[in-house]
């Protein structure tokens, strides 16, 4: 599918962390520091209380705000329900340059060259972190925010009542910054989740978590807004962000931990705060129910996320006039509505071309829903597979206008889209999308999605490694990686040599020897 810069296809903002920035606010992800060392838990709320939830246990309850409202059985659901996270990220073998004046003038002296530099591999310690998650269903399912555990090689689950399970990895998501885990248990106490959609700004709210490795700890707030966009502030790129802030404290930690409502429901999951020191001053950020339930399904029954995509570029039609006006001060064209969303531009082989949609165009609703700005618009999107069908309200000329179409997924098609997994790596990986070839510049590749105990993970591999080439064979498809693997494996060398790079831009090469425990 060709792109533009501020095309939307329905993903979602990974918010990344500022840095240096010096009497501004910066966006920072609310998670634990990695420490050698980890605080001693506290017990902070009551037993733990059973519950039959089948997988996602859902309710559509609207809750409304109350004056002088108990908020104490909110408390003590959602403790019971959040988890605290600790995560083990294996040293690695680095490659340190560094210039040694002796080698600089011995080494001419005998014609070694080199300019005194040399290189030493050093061995990086064991870091530890940590993090929060809410058990969403009785048997062990729990989510969490991505940048919790994307990089860990074990992950321990701690509950409530002090019971501890190693849990594993079904599926990652970094467009949403949300995983998926399972433990080994039963009986398991969850909340109910609730409808992030019948928020109110005003209401109140608890986020539960685990800050600066104090487990179960509950703070109170409002909802300070809805459907707010705070990837512009960062470095993450044109993904979704569409977010509930809150003023309910949420610190370093408090990462995939719960945020509820009155009525004990889940409403959102704790994600980050914008903060001038890294810490609470005043907002978090939380991942919408709407969003998180259609992700966690999708992640445990296809490993990967299906990414619905309209296939338009597009602006708040306020921002877009703003900007008008500020090239020309006499702009003051009338389009009939002063909320929606401008299409800047239409992608040629998308479902908005297909059902009719132009520049131009104000979208205005979705399914009878209204949106009045881009962030409602991708997060309503959000909660669609491709293949499904849903209405556009438009307004064009001054008129308003139904279009249907069909919504596609990355490749402009239909087809269900699943992690591979090849067993002798321990690792599910999936194509790599477009949106990402686009920020990274690049023209193919293979993301791993998670891993298991196997061949990557023992050599180093982190999740969101994209492979490029392997044995000099570039790799474009997960058919591509499991052919070359085939080769590989009848061949007297039995390596593999994995060349790529991570989403943050290092290029990192991997030998790998198949026959390898």
């Amino acid at each position: 599918m060709r792109q533009t810069t501020k095309r939307f296809y329905g993903t979602i903002a990974l918010v990344a962390m500022v840095s240096g920035l010096t009497g501004a606010f910066a966006l920072s992800l609310a998670k634990g520091d990695f420490t050698r060392n980890d605080i001693e838990k506290d017990e902070i709320c009551g037993k733990v209380q059973e519950s039959d939830a089948s997988f996602i246990h859902t309710s559509n309850i609207n809750a409304t705000p109350q004056q002088h409202i108990d908020l104490t059985g909110a408390a003590e659901m959602a403790c019971n329900a959040v988890v605290y996270i600790k995560v083990g990220i294996e040293g690695q073998i680095q490659t340190r340059e560094y210039y040694d004046p002796f080698e600089d003038f011995f080494g001419d002296f005998f014609g070694r060259g080199n300019g005194g530099r040399k290189r030493q591999q050093i061995q990086t310690p064991k870091q530890y972190g940590s993090g929060s998650g809410v058990i969403i269903s009785s048997d062990g399912y729990i989510v969490t925010n991505n940048h919790v555990v994307e990089k860990a090689t074990e992950i321990t689950i701690t509950l409530n009542d002090n019971r501890e399970f190693s849990a594993k990895v079904i599926g990652l998501d970094p467009s949403t910054d949300l995983a998926l885990l399972k433990i080994d248990a039963t009986d398991l106490p969850t909340l109910t989740i609730g409808d992030s959609d019948n928020l109110k700004v005003g209401e109140w709210v608890l986020a539960v978590g685990n800050p600066f490795n104090l487990t179960s700890t509950v703070t109170a707030g409002i909802v300070s807004a809805k459907a707010r966009n705070i990837s512009e502030r960062s470095s993450a790129g044109n993904e979704i962000s569409s977010y509930i802030q809150t003023d309910a404290a949420i610190n370093a930690g408090n990462s995939g931990g719960a945020l509820v409502n009155a009525r004990g429901e889940l409403v959102g999951i704790n994600s980050a705060i914008y903060s001038q020191t890294g810490n609470f001053t005043g907002y978090g950020f939380a991942i919408p129910t709407t969003i998180m339930k259609k992700v966690v399904t999708d992640l445990k029954e296809y490993g990967t996320v299906q990414r619905a995509l309209i296939g338009i570029s597009g602006t708040d039609l306020h921002k877009y006039i703003d900007a008008e006006k500020q090239k020309d001060p006499k702009y003051n064209k009338d389009f009939g509505t002063n909320e929606g969303v401008y299409v800047a531009e239409v992608a040629s082989d998308g479902a908005a071309k297909q059902a009719g949609i132009q520049e131009g165009d104000i979208i205005i609703s979705v399914n009878g829903k209204k949106v009045s700005k881009m962030t409602e618009l991708q997060e309503t999107i959000a909660q669609y597979r491709p293949g499904e069908k849903v209405v556009l309200g438009v307004i064009r000329d001054k008129k308003t206008k139904s279009f249907g179409l069909t919504l596609l997924n990355y490749k402009g098609n239909t087809v269900v889209q699943k992690a591979v997994k090849l067993d002798i790596l321990g690792a599910e990986f999936k194509p790599l999308s477009d949106d990402m070839k686009k920020t990274l510049n690049l023209t193919k590749g293979v993301q791993v999605v998670s891993l298991s105990n196997g061949l990557l993970k023992q050599n180093g591999v982190q999740p969101d490694f994209i492979i490029l080439k392997v044995n000099n064979q570039d790799i474009r498809t997960v058919d591509d990686l499991e052919s070359v693997l085939k080769e590989a494996s009848k061949s007297e060398t039995n390596s593999l040599f994995i060349w790529g790079k991570y989403p943050s831009g290092k290029t990192a090469t991997y030998a790998i020897n198949l026959s390898e425990d």
